[in-house]
């Protein structure tokens, strides 16, 4: 496909996109429509560069922004309106099946300054194998001096539809011992690593060990403050009340063959979410869109 500003790569078994606007380059698989990378010139990178990713067809990818669709995490773990929506006594893979589904690139635009890129997923005749529903998925991906991304669901069947999601992206952070995400104090949280238990967040949130958090009712501002890196990441979500953040420290990370021993030390996981109480009902018709925007401030 010959566009302006993009390119067709292959990362090992994966078809990509590379997409270049005003001095920022996004590199996009077509395999989930999922985000591998995106840096500006001249600066840091945003999404961590997983140095041990691996690239095959029908596995999900360790790093950038998965489409976690139309299931969140486990599955068992969601709420019984979602898990009626699956029509299978196989065992569920965790974060839903598009994040390994083949997307079609729908366009590419010039809006103003901004480019514009649109993936598609139209859900197949009957729906797809196991969750037989009528919605259709699009991924829309805005260039500008941020980088939005959107993901919306409409629902074209006859029934409602019951789904929690999530864009789960892994930031690129220098060191995530030094760094601290503001915007979280006074809310309460599930902490998934000690037994889901019920907590609430008191000022700054700090990485002293495994962190696997799902916040809730949460603001639509949250930044990552970075002092070493001399930036903050103003993340601004939309369509979405629960934030899942994550990092596996030493000894999950040791566990993973994806990620290097040490690869916990330079990411972080803030995931805009709907899930737990969060969820989204869709009516016959209906339309939503989960999305965040990332935003470099220099400190």
């Amino acid at each position: 496909m010959s566009m302006p500003h993009i390119e067709t790569v292959k990362l090992d078994e994966l078809d990509c996109w590379r997409i270049r606007h005003n001095g920022a380059e996004l590199l996009v698989a077509q395999q989930g429509a999922h985000i591998v990378s995106y840096q500006r010139q001249g600066e840091q990178p945003l999404i961590w560069p997983n140095d041990e990713a691996v690239f095959k067809q029908g596995k999900g990818i360790r790093t950038g922004v998965p489409v976690c669709w139309p299931w969140f995490g486990v599955f068992e773990r969601n709420p019984q309106s979602v898990k009626a929506m699956r029509q299978s006594d196989e065992p569920a893979g965790a974060h839903g099946f598009v994040r390994t589904a083949t997307w079609q690139l729908a366009g590419v635009e010039n809006q103003g300054q901004a480019l514009r890129v649109n993936l598609l997923l139209p859900a197949p005749a009957g729906g797809f194998p196991d969750w037989p529903h009528q919605v259709d998925l699009s991924l829309n991906l805005l260039l500008d001096d941020q980088l939005h991304i959107q993901l919306t669901s409409h629902n074209r069947g006859t029934e409602t539809v019951t789904l929690s999601q999530a864009l789960h992206t892994y930031f690129a952070v220098s060191d995530v011992r030094n760094v601290q995400v503001e915007g979280l104090d006074g809310l309460q949280y599930i902490d998934t690593a000690d037994g889901w238990q019920t907590k609430q967040q008191s000022g700054l949130l700090h990485f002293t060990g495994e962190t696997d958090r799902i916040y809730l009712d949460t603001p639509t501002h949250l930044n990552i403050v970075d002092k070493h890196w001399q930036r903050r990441l103003q993340l601004t979500s939309q369509g979405s009340k629960s934030t899942v953040i994550w990092n596996p420290w030493t000894e999950r990370a040791k566990a993973l063959d994806d990620m290097a021993d040490d690869g916990w030390q330079g990411m972080l996981c803030i995931e805009t979410a709907n899930v737990l109480d969060d969820v989204v009902a869709l009516a016959p018709g209906e339309r939503h869109t989960l999305g965040v925007s990332i935003a470099s401030i220099a400190l």
